[in-house]
Formats: structure tokens, sequence, C-alpha cells
């Protein structure tokens, strides 16, 4: 298939689904170099600002689940969101010129994750329209016993479902209406280290937690499209009444 036709169908199934699963999207020497500077930037994970290093168990360093503002942190991942590779990807499946907006590193650690509420993203990216698509790099093998990605197909062409607070670390908002119906046709999507998938903004997604004895390690990368616009006063709000919740978990 050219890269072309490819390229086409991967769109296709953007379109349709919400999501694209592209395998071995980063392989051989490419995938090792950047799993070397991952290593380097865990390492350094202190000299960033605490609220950019989140853990399941703040006490407990082998609990580190996220880093955010990677791209605020780091020139190699600050240029890495820039290489076409990536960039032209987003541009097709969202149709516009992108804006690289950042990149996450994620990991449910073995036997001690929790699982991820469902949720859009572009609940939190309060974006109009809310053209935004993030992409998910598999680091580690995944499959639905370490948490695997679970879909819900479709879900992208039917606007923002409801959401309310949690108690993840990382995910304060899921979905508050989500049902056994919707369970019911989640997609699983198992991966190999080097694939890639990527879904809309949205796309309701969510994943279990890793009840298994393997790291389940990823990378993800977001880019707005240049038609989108984020609505600061709503953004405001929403940060305000994060704040205000966190508060109030420190007095309980």
């Amino acid at each position: 298939m050219s890269g072309s036709r490819q390229m086409q169908g991967f769109k296709k199934s953007f379109d349709d689904d919400g999501y694209v699963v592209i395998r071995g999207f980063l392989v051989g020497h490419e995938l090792e170099t950047l799993k070397r500077e991952l290593d380097r930037y865990i390492r350094m994970r202190a000299q960033f600002p605490r609220a950019d290093v989140l853990y399941e168990d703040p006490n407990s360093s082998a609990t580190l689940k996220q880093l955010a503002r990677m791209k605020q942190n780091d020139s190699f991942f600050s240029e890495l969101m820039k290489q076409p590779r990536w960039v032209n990807l987003a541009e097709t499946l969202l149709a516009d010129r992108v804006v690289p907006q950042e990149i996450e590193w994620f990991n449910k650690p073995p036997k001690l994750s929790k699982a991820t509420p469902p949720h859009q993203d572009g609940y939190y990216f309060m974006l109009e329209p809310n053209e935004a698509t993030t992409m998910w790099l598999a680091l580690d093998p995944v499959d639905e016993s370490n948490g695997c990605m679970r879909y819900l197909p479709g879900s992208h062409r039917r606007g923002l479902r409801p959401h309310s607070s949690t108690a993840v670390v990382g995910f304060s908002q899921g979905i508050s209406d989500y049902s056994d119906l919707d369970r019911k046709v989640e997609v699983p999507i198992e991966a190999e280290p080097g694939d890639l998938l990527v879904h809309h903004a949205l796309t309701i997604h969510r994943a279990d937690a890793n009840n298994s004895h393997r790291h389940r390690r990823s990378l993800g990368f977001i880019f707005y499209a240049a038609r989108a616009r984020q609505d600061k006063e709503r953004l405001a709000a929403y940060q305000s009444r994060l704040y205000g919740q966190w508060n109030a978990e420190k007095k309980i």
C-alpha cells in the first residue's frame, strides 16, 4: 500500500471510529533512542515542578505514574513534537494545520495502579470547535491484564458527555453517566512497543487497573487543530474548581 493510500485509510478509520491503530509506527533505533531519552528524563524528575510529577502514592517513588509538561521542561521532547512524522499524521487526521501542545508520559505500576476513568480529552481542552487529537505510543507490551486502552467507537460524533470529579490522580474528571451498555460496546486495544493509538478529542476511552506484574508505560502527544480556539474563561473556571477540590482533599 502506498503512503498516500495508507494515510487515507488512517483518516477513514479516524473519521468513522474516532480512533486509529498504527502498528509499528516507531521501531528499531528510533524507538530505542526515545526510550533512552525517557530514562534520562525520569532520572531528572526531581528538577521539575512538583505538579508535573505525579505518583499513585506520593510517599513511594515506585508508584511514579505520570510526567506532565515535558515539552516545556525539556528541549529533546519539545523538538520531538515538531518532527514531520507526528505533525503530518495529525494534520491528515484533523484536516488542518496543527499546533503541538504537549507531551506526557504515563505509567500503570504493577499491582498498584487505579483504573483510568472513562473520559473525553476534549473536556479538559476547552476548545471551540473541539478539534484535537491525542497520540498514544506504547512503550511496553499492553493487553487486558495490564490496563490496555478501551475505546467507545463513534463516540466522537455525539458531543461531550457529562463529567464529574474523580479520586484518580492525573484524571480529575470522568464521565458521570457511563453505563453497562457503554461497557458492552467498548473495544480493547492490545499493543506492542512502538504501536501508536490516535484518538479524537471527543472519543470516549478508559483503561482498567494494571493487575499484572508488568509495567504499562506510554507516551502521549497532544495536537490542537489550528481552527480550534481555547475558551480561556471556561479553562480558568475549571482550574479554579480543581484547585478547590485539591484544597478540600488536603483538609480531609
